[in-house]
């Protein structure tokens, strides 16, 4: 039987789920949400590790989140695209998990697979909600979908106070070892795998906090304007 997830985060490549919002998923498994992580490729184009390696490293990473679970579609890193194809493919996990909230890569980024992989997983969410479209499930569309923010800085719509929760999101970072930094490693150095990158893991998370008035803070943006009942619920 399917697992109903509260929400479902879709990443172009294991560590992009961890590195934009891991934090925040640690937030909502600590409350009882029930969280899913879906990597559209192994990273096997990387130039440190292997898909092998990286497949051990995100199910660990799960572990250390708590998610109820993690599923990879196995699509081609780099040259997977935004058609009928894989977009049928993610319509059939959508229905499967009937996620609440979906949450993606960034709208535009440094890598290109990051936006691709933005605009076929909110595209599948709307097609998710077509009745016509007979994948033998129940159509289902979340009810929004919300984009983290990775590598470039963009100004988040809204942001989510994860200050008790950063360590675990570094923690969860940490576990695809063979990307981030490692000073016994003997791969080539590359533009993530820098000591600089992994603080900066934390001090974007506290960046965002200190403007937001908490700690450690993750952003995000928005398709359609979230909807609030009273001011007092925005602070």
């Amino acid at each position: 039987m399917a697992t109903k997830l509260d929400v479902l985060a879709f990443g172009a490549h294991p560590d992009d789920v961890e590195l934009g919002c891991g934090a925040t998923i640690a937030k909502h498994v600590s409350v009882g949400k029930k969280v899913g992580i879906i990597d559209l490729t192994r990273g096997e184009l990387g130039t440190r590790g292997t898909a092998e390696i990286r497949d051990l490293e995100a199910a660990k990473s799960a572990e250390i989140l708590g998610v109820e679970l993690r599923k990879n579609m196995n699509y081609k890193d780099g040259f997977f695209t935004n058609d009928e194809t894989h977009q049928l493919e993610l319509v059939k996990v959508i229905r499967e998990h009937q996620p609440n909230i979906v949450l993606c890569n960034a709208l535009y980024d440094r890598h290109p697979d990051h936006s691709k992989g933005s605009q076929l997983v909110s595209t599948a969410c709307f097609l998710a909600g077509l009745r016509k479209i007979e994948t033998g499930q129940e159509a289902w569309r979340p009810k929004a979908v919300y984009h983290y923010i990775q590598f470039k800085n963009i100004n988040p719509d809204f942001v989510i106070d994860v200050s008790n929760f950063i360590d675990q999101k570094v923690e969860a970072v940490k576990a695809f070892s063979s990307q981030f930094y490692n000073p016994d490693s003997n791969e080539p150095d590359t533009i993530i795998s820098s000591q600089g990158f992994l603080d900066s893991v934390r001090y974007r998370a506290a960046d965002l906090g200190r403007l937001s008035g908490v700690d450690y803070a993750e952003g995000f943006t928005v398709e359609k304007p979230p909807i609030v009942n009273f001011l007092e619920e925005l602070t």
